[in-house]
């Protein structure tokens, strides 16, 4: 199959030239392409990533200590080992368990049905006492425990 020339000059020999404007269209849009998502491959985030060590295996292994767990009932209410605490004894109850270990970790098991503002009156005792690390106790799901 042949294809006719561009002039009209009669010669019926076939067209030897390729039409290569498809071909600049495309690469022109992988250029475009290339040139948007490179910069995001080299894009790092500076991590500080911990490195193992052979005196790891060596130092002793931290005992888990038990949270100190404080509840908030559904009358907003706290309790801490079965006894009922005010909210104005909050902080002072929190200093004291602060002094017995200052690395103390607070778990607070409030009642879903409980309003927020125990709860956050509970944090804000924290936050004034100097306890960083606070935990929240929740529940697993019945199909979980049944399995």
């Amino acid at each position: 199959m042949s294809f006719g020339s561009m002039n009209d000059g009669g010669n019926d020999s076939p067209m030897a030239e390729i039409n290569v404007t498809p071909l600049v269209d495309v690469m022109l849009v992988l250029l475009i392409v290339f040139m948007v998502t490179m910069p995001v491959l080299t894009h790092q985030i500076p991590l500080n990533l911990p490195t193992a060590s052979e005196n790891a295996k060596e130092q002793p292994v931290k005992e888990q200590k038990e949270p100190f767990r404080m509840d908030i009932r559904v009358d907003g209410t706290y309790h801490v080992d079965g006894k009922e605490i005010t909210a104005d004894k909050l902080v002072q109850e929190l200093k004291v368990q602060l002094e017995k270990d200052p690395d103390t970790v607070l778990a607070i098991a409030a009642d879903k049905a409980s309003e927020h503002e125990a709860l956050t009156t509970l944090l804000a005792a924290a936050q004034e006492v100097g306890l960083t690390k606070v935990g929240f106790v929740t529940e697993t799901p019945a199909v979980l425990t049944a399995q």
